[in-house]
């Protein structure tokens, strides 16, 4: 397994779910006390999110953990 790769295939999923979702990188920041450059580092594949790390993302997403990590499709 490439790690560097499925964390980059993972932070692209959060992208598109935010993006289909509406929101900028600062919007979703500002809706869980992040700031927009961790939210960019997520979404690049930066960073390895702990689990509530993921939770507050899904919080600010308004989807749930399960609907993060089934969905192949950001149309949930």
């Amino acid at each position: 397994m490439d790690k560097e790769q499925e964390l980059q295939k993972f932070g692209k999923k959060i992208k598109d779910i935010r993006e289909l979702k509406g929101l900028t990188q600062a919007q979703l920041a500002h809706k869980i006390n992040k700031d927009r450059e961790s939210i960019a580092r997520l979404e690049r594949g930066g960073i390895n999110p702990t689990y509530l790390y993921l939770m507050e993302v899904c919080e600010g997403l308004e989807i749930t953990m399960e609907e993060l990590m089934k969905s192949n499709n950001p149309e949930l």
